[in-house]
């Protein structure tokens, strides 16, 4: 008897079903935490979601009386990326459950 090279396709179709829905319960979960990245010590926060959404953004209000258009711009920017870092970071976390710790491109 020959046996199949390919193993039972059956199985294998059933494992990637059962870890692609367990992969869309781990990013619905996720999205509804957020992390907050800050800039200018803490002059500015931006919270991003675990869909890599801007949800809210504070500003000190002492850097708007201060009237430097550009460094809030930049303490925005900033504080945005740190959160979106923060953000893949969780993702990154929350998928180790998943794929054992294996970095697969594009996951996240």
């Amino acid at each position: 008897m020959t046996k199949n090279p390919f193993g039972n396709m059956g199985d294998v179709l059933k494992q990637a079903q059962a870890m692609q829905e367990q992969l869309a319960k781990i990013q619905q979960a996720a999205a509804a935490k957020t992390v907050d990245g800050t800039a200018g010590g803490g002059m500015v926060t931006v919270t991003v979601s675990g869909a890599m959404q801007v949800v809210a953004v504070k500003v000190d209000p002492e850097v708007i009386k201060s009237g430097d258009t550009e460094m809030l711009q930049d303490l925005i920017v900033a504080a945005a990326n740190d959160a979106l870092r923060k953000a893949r970071e969780m993702m990154t976390e929350e998928m180790k459950s998943l794929t054992g710790g294996l970095q697969i491109p594009g996951l996240f």
